[in-house]
């Protein structure tokens, strides 16, 4: 095993509940739910009709117009976070060696939305009315790809695609670049902008989205005896790691060190998650083993939680068959800002090293009635003050996808 660390010396995010890493940490400790009636576009026929959505959000204040214009709203929440991720590290992208420096996205749809957007141009004017952009906006390479362009960096690059794992498993691999020897800077995580028609309306056909139309602000309810699916959301999140010599030469503030990763596949169905668990379960142990990690160090596990009737029933498994008896604090944070497919892993990762930081585990927003089969020491109606030595971030996706990140705290 490598002795490169990496460590965690910035933050990023575009959120429903906060721009930037300060912004972000006070919506988490502030509690309130963002989600509420989608404005997108008329949801006509859905069953579900509501979402957490980015409100004044300008491209123009993270980028130059000439670039705001040529990319789609997925690349600009992924230049924007990564902007800011520069700056809460205390790095000028100039100052760092381009081909040491590397950037590792994930998106469960990349560039969708103005794929749907364009498509209506080209049905209601033929090919003329559609952007030239088109071609290069809509892959989910663009997002790190015009990261690379905006900053410059020439080290290793790739988007990968694992639903909503794709955030959390892009901070994986970014991990095992910095462990290689690959580069000593990486910014990794995830965006995700799918709040369109089509988007919107297949996963409302699968019927795994709230219907609490009536109230937005309690309807995403992870490990609640009465959740009824899923809030979909748009957001975007990026860390900064770094080797830790390379951090400490330059005198960073470290914010917590990400120490392990484990990845899994459940082969078992596109949408539904292995009942049993035991893929779930062999990324945790997989992320323990590669971070060197006891049992017994592990004080806060950030769940998944997605606040589907199968979802959370089976993570609620899965921490127990990990850890037995022994009570390890859990919380999922997705009633705060939703779902926001391949982003959540990396808000959830920020807000996992935030908690590692500042002391504190956030409740899981709108959990009133926990539910029989989630006998979990789950945190709830308020938040805890609470010094950890290290904790866990689970992410799963369709396709079967499990990934966990290990952190510790420094």
């Amino acid at each position: 095993m490598s002795d490169r660390r990496a460590v965690i010396t910035g933050i990023g995010c575009v959120t429903p509940i906060g721009t930037g890493a300060e912004s972000l940490w006070e919506g988490v400790r502030r509690g309130e739910s963002a989600v509420g009636p989608i404005d997108r576009f008329v949801p006509e026929g859905l069953k579900s009709r509501i979402a957490a959505q980015i409100k004044d959000f300008r491209a123009e204040d993270y980028m130059d117009r000439k670039r705001a214009h040529r990319t789609d709203r997925y690349s600009q929440l992924s230049i924007a976070s990564g902007r800011m991720a520069l700056r809460h590290a205390g790095i000028e992208a100039g100052a760092l060696d381009p081909e040491r420096t590397g950037i590792f996205m994930g998106s469960a749809l990349g560039g969708i939305s103005y794929a749907e957007e364009q498509c209506s141009q080209y049905m209601a004017g033929g090919y003329r009315s559609v952007s030239p952009t088109l071609g290069f906006s809509v892959f989910g390479g663009a997002s790190s790809c015009n990261m690379a362009m905006e900053f410059g960096f020439n080290g290793p690059n790739e988007t990968n695609s694992m639903s909503c794992a794709s955030g959390a498993v892009a901070i994986g691999r970014a991990l095992q670049a910095i462990r290689r020897g690959e580069a000593d800077v990486m910014l990794a995580g995830g965006a995700e902008s799918p709040l369109s028609p089509l988007s919107f309306g297949a996963f409302d056909l699968l019927r795994a989205m709230s219907t609490r139309n009536d109230e937005p602000g309690r309807a995403s309810r992870p490990f609640d005896r009465t959740r009824d699916g899923f809030v979909m959301g748009e957001g975007a999140a990026v860390l900064v790691i770094e080797e830790e010599g390379h951090a400490r030469a330059r005198g960073a503030r470290i914010l917590a060190e990400i120490s392990g990763f484990g990845v899994t596949n459940d082969a078992h169905h596109m949408s539904a998650p292995l009942p049993c668990g035991t893929q779930a379960q062999r990324a945790m142990r997989l992320a323990l083993n590669d971070a060197d990690m006891l049992q017994e160090e592990v004080g806060y596990i950030n769940a998944h939680g997605s606040s589907t009737l199968l979802n959370d029933v089976t993570e609620s498994k899965v921490i127990r068959s990990v850890f037995g008896t022994r009570p390890v604090a859990v919380s999922g944070t997705k009633g705060l800002y939703g779902h926001p497919l391949g982003a959540s892993g990396a808000i959830e990762a920020a807000i996992t090293c935030l908690s590692l930081h500042h002391g504190w585990l956030p409740p899981t927003a709108n959990l009133t009635e926990p539910d029989e089969e989630a006998d979990l020491d789950l945190v709830y109606g308020h938040g805890r003050d609470k010094r950890l030595d290290a904790a866990l971030s689970n992410s799963y996706g369709f396709g079967g996808i499990n990934a966990t990140l290990a952190f510790r705290s420094r």
